[in-house]
């Protein structure tokens, strides 16, 4: 896994979203619920900025999903 602090933006803040290429596998919400769910058919990310207890987390969904529909937003 990459070094999560590369990754953060200038106020040490990371949110995520989730493109339309998401499948509905449920890796991510299994991997960090703290910021993916489930939505009927597809994942979500949280609206608000990546609680730093779960960078780490985020970041592993992130780098696990299957078929690249969680970007940095």
């Amino acid at each position: 896994m990459k070094n999560i602090k590369t990754n953060l933006k200038n106020n040490n803040t990371m949110k995520y979203k989730v493109n339309d290429s998401c499948i509905g596998c449920g890796l991510c919400e299994s991997t960090c619920p703290e910021v993916f769910h489930m939505n009927g058919d597809v994942a979500v990310a949280i609206e608000g900025e990546v609680p730093e207890s779960a960078l780490a987390a985020a970041a592993e969904a992130k780098e696990g999903c299957p078929v690249g529909a969680i970007e940095e937003a």
